[in-house]
């Protein structure tokens, strides 16, 4: 019986010396991970009560610094000094009353209502101008 010739992809694949020497690294970097498993994964190994044991010294309290009149923080004011909120008035019935109803109460529109004329850049450059106000719009 004779043999087929074999290809040269066939050849590279029967090198058995690159073969060997793979096998080698292989083996030795499994003898090394074997090795030194406890001493990177140990502690996967340990319970929990242990590691949490431990040899530690009861912490000293560290002496308080007392800090200059400018890096201390002054006490925070309440915010009832400045903000009061009023009760509302009762719930519109209907959802069409329901958009801005607190607006339309006189006490609570504070913050919509303003006692000054809001001006756009385009307002402002003509009051500058002395343009009259028919002019602006």
């Amino acid at each position: 019986m004779t043999q087929k010739p074999l290809s040269t992809a066939a050849a590279e694949r029967m090198n058995l010396v690159a073969q060997d020497e793979i096998w080698k690294y292989r083996l030795k970097a499994e003898t090394e991970a074997r090795q030194n498993w406890s001493q990177n994964w140990g502690f996967l190994a340990t319970p929990l009560e242990e590691l949490l044991k431990g040899d530690e010294e009861p912490l000293t309290p560290k002496p308080k610094i007392e800090l200059p009149e400018r890096f201390r923080i002054r006490p925070v004011t309440p915010v009832e000094k400045y903000i009061k909120i009023l009760p509302s008035p009762p719930v519109p019935k209907t959802t069409q009353g329901f958009i801005g109803w607190r607006a339309g109460v006189p006490g609570l529109n504070k913050g919509l209502a303003h006692a000054f004329e809001i001006r756009s850049c385009k307002g402002a450059y003509a009051k500058e101008l002395s343009w009259p106000e028919q002019g602006i719009h």
